[in-house]
């Protein structure tokens, strides 16, 4: 990793919360030369689940020195295919997204969490900007020109300004007085890896079925992480299942398209919801990860949205060379952010509520959808960009129209 010069011989900056959204922030800010604390245990070694990281994520990490270590361990997603497992009476074509249409060898690569979390906290131990805490925060006061964070055991920082990074009830965010609208939905994701005959190759399918997607995503080998989202009567007889009848379950949903099935990694279950907070940064709290936004797992948004956060983050506190904490600093940070998770949030909470409606205009629109978009490539290809590049694609639009933009 690159590091630029040292900017301030005291720390400033507190990250709340050690998980992969708090790791990636304090290397990001160690990155352009700020010293840190990174307060919290360490991450969940235990955690079975995976992550799907699309390449401009990839190549933050990569920048970071994180990527090194992990590529040996994750595998490409070269192709995202959208296949209708619904009975409805309108069904849609499959639809298959290729990289190589736009340029890139993936869209990006998924990894188990253990993988990306020691990869992550390698780098960070590696970091003489950023000074790790095992402890959690007790308690956090604001004030106008500094924070004081109480640990649980006993000591207190103060800093000019705090990273929440501490999850969807981030004590942080309420400690600033963000308010947020949160809501459920009438949803449970069944989480696991298996192992199949046939091999993937780097082809990750979403069927979409009558209680959401049912998403298949490749792992190094002949192995694949599962997100099967259910109502959750039908989630709870999944899990009751034995592991021999599960991956039989899956591999008829699947319709054999990877042969026979073994389930590798027990069953998560995982509610679904979802958080916005009314603001993203306020009273020198800016907040990352899913204390800044919280949403299904469709999509390979999560992480990838976290990740920009953090970018965007650095970004916000490099504006004010005098107070990284500043309101200047929280103002930057929203007009940065707001866009980007409004746009993300909305859409993965229009395609979930798409999937579960049974009103013919709704499948109709969503069918009519997913067939311009496999016939006309021009509309793909901008469908594309713009999952993997927030902002790209409509340029891309707008630049068809007027051919000086930039």
């Amino acid at each position: 990793m690159v590091v630029a010069p040292v900017k301030e011989n005291d720390t400033k900056i507190a990250i709340i919360g050690a998980g992969p959204a708090g790791m990636i922030s304090a290397l990001a800010a160690a990155q352009k030369g700020y010293r840190s604390f990174l307060i919290g245990p360490d991450t969940n070694k235990n955690d079975l689940r995976t992550t799907a990281l699309m390449m401009p994520a990839i190549k933050i990490l990569d920048s970071l020195g994180v990527w090194k270590d992990l590529q040996d361990k994750a595998a490409a997603l070269s192709t995202m295919r959208i296949v209708d497992g619904t009975k409805r009476l309108i069904r849609s074509p499959v639809v298959s997204f290729h990289s190589s249409e736009i340029g890139e060898i993936a869209f990006g690569y998924n990894m188990p969490n253990v993988e990306l979390n020691n990869a992550i906290n390698n780098a960070v131990s590696s970091s003489k900007l950023i000074k790790r805490l095992d402890q959690s925060a007790k308690s956090i006061v604001n004030s106008d020109d500094h924070v004081t964070i109480n640990l649980d055991d006993g000591s207190s920082l103060v800093v000019n300004v705090v990273v929440a990074a501490d999850g969807r009830n981030s004590k942080a965010r309420i400690a600033a007085g963000i308010d947020c609208r949160q809501w459920n939905y009438p949803q449970t994701a069944v989480i696991l890896s298996f192992a199949h005959e046939f091999p993937h190759n780097n082809i990750s399918t979403e069927f979409h079925t009558e209680d959401g997607p049912f998403t298949q995503v490749p792992l190094p080998g002949n192995n694949s992480s599962l997100v099967w989202v259910l109502n959750p009567e039908r989630a709870n007889r999944i899990l009751g299942l034995g592991k021999e009848a599960l991956g039989r379950a899956i591999e008829e949903r699947m319709q054999a398209m990877l042969g026979k099935v073994n389930v590798i990694t027990p069953a998560q279950a995982w509610p679904l919801s979802g958080i916005v907070p009314k603001s993203f940064a306020t009273k020198r709290t800016i907040l990352v990860g899913e204390a800044a936004h919280v949403f299904p797992p469709i999509g390979a948004q999560g992480l990838n949205l976290g990740v920009r956060d953090a970018i965007n983050m650095v970004k916000a506190i490099d504006s004010d060379g005098h107070d990284v904490g500043s309101d200047k600093v929280m103002e930057n940070y929203n007009r940065y952010r707001k866009t980007d998770i409004w746009v993300r949030t909305g859409s993965v909470h229009a395609l979930n509520r798409a999937l579960l409606s049974d009103m013919l205009p709704a499948q109709f629109i969503r069918s009519a959808g997913l067939e311009l978009l496999r016939n006309f490539a021009p509309l793909r290809n901008i469908f594309m960009r713009e999952g993997m590049y927030p902002g790209n694609g409509f340029r891309a639009i707008a630049k068809s129209f007027c051919p000086s933009l930039k």
